[in-house]
């Protein structure tokens, strides 16, 4: 796990190494065992270093290929290297390593960009053919791991976080308002687009190609892998269904747990870290894990029981694990909040300052941490969102309503008057054929339930998830650990995209037959309904972790934040987002947000994730150093 960082001129200037040292050298929390620059002519790459697998020099990078026609700079961990190393060793390539680096350099040597889908892993990495004279960029299939380019003139800056390209001198910070205010409708960013201009990320499954041998070479963007969620025509029966994602789930984390340094776990309290746990405990005696509390002194309603600590610390008792706890407080919000800025770079879903301590934590005791984080997305674990998508004429009519539903933080009717400072920037901007690009590659005919179900479960992992693991990333490697998604094993996946929706929503048939006209309380018969997603990864991990945890209900990461943002933290909200001299109302109208945060701090509306994703985006555009 690394920091890459890179520069190619179009027009052949020639790259200052010390451009790419400065690149390099601002994501150094990336990577703090070492750093290296590779320099010729008008391309440059840049590395810093997080030793995971093989610690010796050997590892080092920008790492040359024996006959010197390839360099990359890669970030990630390739699970399934081992074998590719053995079909690439039976194939006549030497190895000077031990490390998975390598191995993707001579996969490429003989694939080319075919290797990407022989990948089983997480990876961002920028490789240089001399030969050729062609730049590859690639992403792994989830989007695991970042990498951001921009083109401003005739540079193409690229690097694991936007700072790499931002400490250019050259590039030019504007503020991306279409992005803004794409943001302020999802909490999340859907498109390749990030709040700079000119600066966006890589989509998951994605390369991209600079051929500078064309008179005017241009990034080509390619997509190798798309997620694909469909029911099987020859369904095999559900005790083959379940024994099969046992086996899988065993065989995801056990192939995770490959490194030359210590590792743990994340321990939620919740199913799917208490499951990695238990196949992990197996394999590390007294394996190391962490759970992240809340001060529930002046929480209420449903934010009582957010704290989990009880259900990990049994867990840690069954597993026999070196278990290591932290109580988060409402002040702890804002001490961090500079510091949480920097590092995310620009907001995406959720309130991610526990993330940020949840990692702060771990990496005081262990290099390299799993997480539970994609099991929901891929076996149905927000029943609840479903709802909105079971019934419907038409593809239409579903992205319709579902739309509605994922408009989390200002509604359509709203924007103009909360974006009037800046309208004219971003009236051009149809919220709602962002949200339906999205499913563009998901072909699907959509004709039962079942269906829909499976176009949302393709949104989500395109979208929401996408962002978790940005944030994943971006916090993780804020704190120099490294953080692996077991759940995002590409079997695991291939598995989980043709299980059948009824093995995950059991009463997906009961919610269909709530009448809408029905007199009464059809919303909460709706919920009473949902309770069950994930029935299947349920019924198979009650096997590895006690029946109640399998059985719970969903519990989200979360802060108190509603109570605390009209409480404990009324003074820091207050100061920040009353001061009309705030740094986001030269984007956002002031009285309109002022109203909304007032409906908040007397109890009218939970407006918790719009109060955060407000202080979040005010501190980003205070520190951004944007140019007029």
């Amino acid at each position: 796990m690394c920091g890459v960082a890179g520069l190619l001129y179009l027009d052949k200037t020639p790259v200052s190494p010390v451009t790419i040292k400065r690149m390099t050298d601002i994501i150094s929390h990336r990577g703090p065992d070492g750093e290296g620059q590779w320099v010729e002519e008008n391309i440059g790459l840049g590395h810093r270093r997080l030793a995971i697998i093989d610690l010796s020099p050997a590892g080092h990078q920008p790492m040359v290929s024996v006959d010197h026609r390839y360099v990359i700079s890669f970030n990630g961990e390739i699970y399934n290297f081992m074998e590719l190393r053995a079909e690439l060793e039976a194939k006549g390539y030497w190895f000077r390593s031990k490390t998975d680096t390598e191995v993707l350099l001579y996969a490429y040597a003989e694939w080319g960009v075919k290797a990407l889908e022989r990948l089983n892993g997480m990876f961002a990495f920028a490789l240089w053919d001399r030969k050729e004279k062609t730049l590859l960029l690639a992403r792994d299939r989830f989007g695991v791991k970042p990498i951001y380019y921009a083109r401003q003139g005739n540079m193409l800056a690229f690097g694991s976080e936007q700072k790499a390209i931002t400490a250019h001198k050259e590039f030019q910070r504007h503020l991306n308002k279409p992005a803004l205010l794409e943001y302020f409708t999802f909490q999340n960013i859907f498109t390749d687009q990030t709040l700079l201009q000119d600066v966006k990320i890589l989509p998951a499954g994605h390369y991209a190609i600079v051929d500078m041998k064309k008179k005017n070479p241009e990034l080509q963007l390619t997509q190798y892998w798309d997620f694909h969620f469909s029911e099987p025509e020859n369904p095999a029966s559900d005790e083959e269904y379940r024994e099969e994602l046992d086996r899988l789930f065993q065989q995801a984390v056990k192939r995770q747990l490959m490194t030359d340094v210590e590792l743990g776990c994340y321990l939620s309290g919740g199913m799917d870290s208490g499951s990695i746990t238990a196949i992990a405990a197996k394999e590390y005696p007294y394996i190391k894990t962490f759970t992240c509390g809340f001060d529930l002194n002046s929480a209420s309603g449903i934010e009582l029981a957010y704290d989990e600590r009880a259900r990990a610390e049994f867990m840690s008792y069954k597993f026999k694990t070196e278990h290591y706890e932290m109580v988060l407080k409402a002040g702890d919000m804002e001490r961090c909040m500079s510091k949480l800025a920097w590092h995310l770079e620009e907001p995406r879903v959720g309130q991610s300052y526990p993330n940020y301590y949840a990692a702060q934590l771990a990496s005081k005791f262990v290099k390299v941490v799993l997480s539970g984080a994609g099991g929901d997305e891929l076996f149905g674990g927000y029943p609840w969102r479903y709802y909105r998508a079971v019934v419907n004429d038409n593809f239409m009519d579903y992205t319709d309503k579902y739309y509605m539903f994922w408009q989390r933080l200002i509604p359509n009717s709203q924007l103009k008057q909360v974006f009037a400072p800046v309208w004219k920037d971003v009236e051009h901007v149809w919220t709602r054929d962002i949200f339906r690009d999205v499913f563009k590659n998901h072909k699907n005919e959509l004709k039962t339930p079942e269906d829909y179900i499976n176009h949302s479960l393709y949104f989500e992992a395109k979208t929401f998830l996408h962002g978790l693991l940005v944030v994943e990333d971006k916090l993780s490697m804020a704190h120099s650990l490294e953080s692996r998604v077991p759940f995002l094993d590409n079997d695991l996946v291939d598995f989980a995209m043709r299980c059948p929706v009824q093995l995950k929503l059991n009463n997906l048939a009961d919610v269909v037959r709530i009448n809408e006209n029905e007199a009464g309380n059809k919303t909460g018969k709706y919920f009473e309904k949902t309770k069950d997603g994930k029935q299947i990864v349920r019924d198979v991990m009650k096997k590895y972790i006690p029946d109640d945890i399998a059985s719970a209900e969903k519990q989200g990461f979360s802060a108190p934040d509603a109570s605390w943002f009209k409480g404990e933290s009324i003074d820091f909200v207050c100061k920040r987002l009353l001061n009309n001299k705030a740094p986001i109302y030269d984007i956002l109208d002031k009285e309109s947000i002022q109203q909304m945060l007032d409906e908040h701090l007397t109890g009218r509306q939970n407006r918790r994730l719009l109060v955060w994703s407000l202080l979040n985006v005010d501190e980003w555009l205070e520190k951004s150093g944007l140019q007029s």
